[in-house]
Formats: C-alpha cells, sequence, structure tokens
C-alpha cells in the first residue's frame, strides 16, 4: 500500500472512531457492592472542631483507620436542606418547620425500584409509621423520610419508620434491611448536647454494628455531619465525613471536594442502583475512598 493510501486508510478510521458516540463509564466502577449500608448525621458542628480535636475520640479513630473526606461541604443552612439533599438529591426547602409531603424522585423510590429493604430508625419517634411532627428529642427535620410521598403516602412503606430501638433487635436477629438511616435524637446528634456525647452514643451503638459478622462481610458506613456551626462555604460550610467498610482503603484522606448529593449517590451506587435522584445523577463518585 502506498504511502500516501496508508494515510488516507488511517485517517478514515479516526474520522469514524471520532463520530462514535461516547459512553459513559459504567456507574459504580470503583465502588464495591455492599450488602447493607448505613448512613448516621449528626448536627451543626464545624469539621476543625470534630476531626483532630479530641471532642469526638471515637469518630477520630474511625476516620483515622478508614477514609476521610477532608474537603466535604454541606449545602445549605438550616438543616432540613441537607437532609433532603442527601435523599433527594434537592435542597427542597430551608424551614425547618416544612410540612409539606415531597413527591419528587428519592432513595426510597430508587431503593424499593431495584427491589432493595430500607428502614429509617429514628431514636425517640413515637411509634412505628410516625409521620407527624415534632416529639420530645425527635425532630422530623432530621428524619425526612417522613416526607417522602412514597413513604408517607404509603400504609406499608410507614411501617419502615421505626424506633431505634429496633435497630440492636435487627442486627442481632440478621434482619438489618439493605439500607438503613439512623437518626439519633437531638441530643445524642450533637445538636442539644456535647459532641462528648454524640461520640459516646457512637462507640455505644455503632461499635457493635462493625464488630458484627454482617458487617464485616459486605457492610458499609457513612458518618455525616448535616451543616457547619458557623461556616458558610458552599452552602452549608466544611464538615466531617467518614466512611468505615471492609472494603475502603486504610489511613484513607481525601481532598476532593464533595457534598451530600456525593454521599446519596455513594449509598446507592453500593446497592448496585445505577440511576440517581436529583443532583446526586452528576456528582462526583466517590471510588476513591475504596480499594479498586
Amino acid at each position: 500500500m502506498k504511502h500516501s493510501q496508508r494515510r488516507l486508510t488511517f485517517a478514515a478510521l479516526a474520522l469514524v472512531v471520532a463520530c462514535e458516540p461516547q459512553r459513559p463509564a459504567p456507574a459504580g466502577r470503583g465502588v464495591p457492592q455492599a450488602g447493607h449500608v448505613f448512613i448516621v448525621t449528626e448536627e451543626n458542628h464545624d469539621y476543625a472542631v470534630v476531626i483532630d480535636s479530641g471532642s469526638m475520640p471515637y469518630l477520630d479513630s474511625l476516620a483515622r483507620q478508614y477514609g476521610l473526606a477532608t474537603q466535604y461541604y454541606a449545602n445549605t443552612h438550616p438543616s432540613i436542606g441537607n437532609y433532603f439533599m442527601l435523599g433527594t438529591g434537592q435542597i427542597i426547602t430551608n424551614d425547618d418547620s416544612y410540612s409539606t409531603i415531597v413527591a419528587v424522585d428519592n432513595v426510597v423510590r430508587r431503593l424499593r425500584a431495584a427491589g432493595k429493604t430500607w428502614k429509617s430508625y429514628a431514636e425517640e419517634i413515637p411509634s412505628v409509621g410516625y409521620t407527624g411532627t415534632d416529639v420530645g428529642g425527635y425532630a422530623r427535620k432530621h428524619n425526612t423520610f417522613a416526607l417522602l410521598s412514597d413513604v408517607a403516602n404509603d400504609s406499608v412503606q410507614r411501617r419502615n419508620l421505626v424506633p431505634f430501638t429496633q435497630f440492636a433487635t435487627d442486627l442481632a436477629n440478621g434482619t438489618l434491611p439493605d439500607y438503613s438511616n439512623i437518626v439519633p435524637n437531638l441530643c445524642n446528634d450533637a445538636h442539644d448536647c456535647p459532641l462528648a456525647t454524640a461520640d459516646s452514643w457512637l462507640r455505644t451503638h455503632i461499635a457493635p454494628l462493625l464488630a458484627s459478622a454482617t458487617f464485616q462481610q459486605d457492610g458499609l458506613l457513612v458518618i455525616t455531619f448535616d451543616e457547619s456551626d458557623s461556616d458558610n462555604a458552599h452552602g452549608g460550610g466544611r464538615i466531617a465525613w467518614v466512611v468505615v467498610s471492609p472494603k475502603a482503603k486504610r489511613g484513607y484522606q481525601s481532598t476532593t471536594l464533595y457534598q451530600h448529593q456525593s454521599t446519596l449517590r455513594l449509598t446507592l451506587e453500593a446497592l448496585g442502583i445505577t440511576l440517581f435522584p436529583g443532583a446526586a445523577a452528576a456528582a462526583p463518585a466517590m471510588s476513591e475512598f475504596f480499594e479498586p
């Protein structure tokens, strides 16, 4: 073949390749599949007063042993918009007294579509299936699952809103759902009480989970704060975010900027789900925290 013919052939091949549509990488690449996903959300403290401050030694120990996002930012102030972002990929509202049922795409819808089970374990929720307003140390703004149409308008799904006391029972009986949303009360999430109280609560209730055969096999736990106390960077300020998993890189610290929509994406990706609500669809994946 003459040089001129080869050049034309290569050019034609290059044109064909260039014109082929670009295919996105498969969702979840680099995120290992988990059998059980857990998310615990704490309240209203800046990164600097949580990490390496001596205020939360148990959480610090998990951050040192597993994965820590050093540039993780909440989306807004006050609390409720961040909880909605974690569940819908949208802020929805900045009114902590908001009581309207929300019909947008959400984590429960995605879980159900994939045949996955879920529960929201909330401390001091008055009863199974309760969707009403605040009672005692229970704050609905911290349990926005109760405002999702897929839950509030479905008598079967409402029964997945349960008291936190059920968590230890489900762990002991091997009946934990695929996805667990864990909601400490207003004291134990550090909203009304010191960080040391929240840390002690984590040690009491989360350490047994991490030691269980269920978690050691294929668990994934995210502990995050909802928003900072005094910082408005990126909407809600810099906060602590820690991931724990037997498949996580050990002692890993990320400097990538993440927000709550990435956590929503991660918790679904880990369960093999590839369609994500709201901003989670375009959010940076958090695969860097896991072994290849």
